[in-house]
């Protein structure tokens, strides 16, 4: 039997839950106007605190290196003046978007008269538990306020002041536009008060994971509570017989070396073998000036002797950092399978100038984004012109891809009679 918990983490999960409820409930009631004024004011507070943030992230990014964090993960904790202005104009471009939550998605009138209306609505109360990002705090805050679901923030403790930050900025800015403060909750605590939390599913709607893979399988294992996850992004670009040689040495550079770090960086490419030998040599060496380690398959150590040895766990590997594994396949047939064995369902991307091959990739391929002559970089909400993303699901109901507005909303049936009665 697991022991009880303390009188302590329940007391903490009881309030934060019962106040996300009770704030949900009101910002259901909320117009568009006070939450897309909090979003501008928070914007504007994140700005103006930029040197308070700053130095609160010092002290986050001082502690992981100190702990002998990856320069990956180093990157992914650290903000930087670009870093906070793209947060805020984050905010600016989800103020500036339609509301969802009222939007009518179908309406119809039945033959016995009744009225009846699909309806956009809030999901309610959306705990998000992420590791390390910390603009991951002022986007799942801002796409919540927005959709008007109560938000309760659990960051990882390695981003803990940098992520309280950037909450009590917005907090200020909800409670400033008329809005209940519970509205954004920072969830601080261990992983006793993340298990209690897990458990109330009287109180909570969904829980977005985002993070690594023992974070979110300890999540799926111990939560009573619908999970949409983000699994890793074991990203390919397959370079077709077809290709513009030029082209796919852009994308593969821009996917790979671009940043790293996140999650839409390609981790495998595929090559078709007619093109290898004018492709390779070049790429490679393209690779290796930027920083990239390049690891390859006997065919492309065939033609590129010094690449490193992939080994079978290569292909599986999400490497979120400058390495790439290289794989030569002789057609389209076997570039699919290879995906379809080593991808996550994040996202996959072909070059080629065939048409015919471009629709089969795009209607085989079994991932939330599928891209022809495009990098998988573009999988991100903001990109898909959502504002921000609170996640990239790897699901396959509910939501798929990055998550925006309409993916933090459920619906319901507004039904219109003038007194029918079911024979």
């Amino acid at each position: 039997m697991q022991p009880a918990a303390s009188p302590d983490i329940d007391g903490i999960v009881e309030r934060l839950s019962r106040g996300a409820r009770e704030a949900a409930r009101a910002l259901a009631r909320a117009s568009t106007a006070a939450k897309d004024r909090a979003l501008r004011d928070a914007a504007a507070g994140l700005r103006d605190g930029r040197s308070a943030l700053l130095s609160a992230n010092r002290d986050d990014v001082e502690r992981a290196r100190a702990a002998g964090e990856s320069a990956a993960f180093v990157d992914r904790l650290t903000l930087t003046p670009d870093r906070i202005e793209a947060m805020a104009r984050g905010l600016e471009d989800i103020a500036a978007l339609p509301d969802p939550v009222g939007e009518t998605i179908a309406a119809w009138r039945r033959p016995n008269g009744l009225e009846i209306a699909q309806v956009r609505v809030p999901i309610g109360v959306v705990l998000t538990i992420y590791e390390s990002r910390p603009n991951v705090t002022a986007d799942s805050a801002a796409l919540c306020v927005k959709t008007a679901n109560a938000v309760l923030l659990k960051g990882g403790s390695e981003s803990q002041a940098t992520s309280g930050a950037i909450a009590t900025v917005i907090r200020s800015a909800v409670a400033g536009a008329g809005l209940p403060i519970d509205a954004v909750q920072p969830v601080e605590g261990g992983r006793e008060v993340v298990r209690g939390l897990l458990r109330r599913d009287d109180r909570i709607d969904v829980v977005i994971a985002r993070g690594g893979e023992t974070l979110k399988r300890t999540i799926m294992e111990e939560s009573r509570i619908p999970v949409v996850k983000h699994f890793e992004g074991i990203c390919h670009l397959y370079v077709d017989a077809a290709a513009d040689l030029d082209m796919a040495e852009r994308l593969c550079l821009n996917a790979k070396v671009q940043r790293p770090s996140v999650c839409n960086a390609i981790e495998n490419l595929v090559v078709h073998e007619a093109v290898a030998g004018a492709l390779l040599p070049r790429l490679t060496a393209a690779l290796r000036a930027s920083g990239c380690e390049v690891r390859g398959d006997a065919a492309t150590r065939a033609i590129v002797p010094d690449v490193h040895p992939a080994s079978d766990a290569d292909w599986d590997t999400e490497y979120l950092d400058l390495i790439l594994s290289i794989r030569v396949i002789p057609s389209l047939d076997e570039a699919l399978a290879f995906i379809a064995a080593h991808g996550t369902g994040l996202a996959e991307a072909v070059v080629t100038e065939d048409y015919g091959v471009a629709e089969r990739f795009l209607h085989e391929v079994d991932a939330a984004a599928v891209f022809v002559n495009a990098s998988t970089r573009f999988t991100d909400g903001y990109e898909f012109g959502f504002g921000a993303e609170v996640g990239i699901s790897t699901n396959r109901l509910h939501a798929r891809g990055p998550m925006g507005l309409r993916e933090l909303t459920t619906y319901k049936y507004l039904v219109r009679g003038d007194g029918q009665v079911r024979g």
